[in-house]
């Protein structure tokens, strides 16, 4: 499954071997037990980097 944040791809997939999602964009990882979860954690990771660079 692919989403969108601005203009970077978020792929999200079901992780083999564990119960759950993890969801990779722009050298991020994150994992959640619902794909919303993975999604709404690298909302957060994204924002977290953002601020870092200024």
């Amino acid at each position: 499954m692919e989403e969108k944040i601005g203009h970077l791809k978020v792929n999200i997939f079901k992780i083999k071997n564990r119960c759950g999602y993890a969801a990779v964009c722009f050298d991020h990882l994150t994992e959640g037990k619902t794909q919303q979860e993975a999604y709404e954690r690298m909302l957060k990771a994204l924002r977290r980097t953002n601020k870092q660079e200024k």
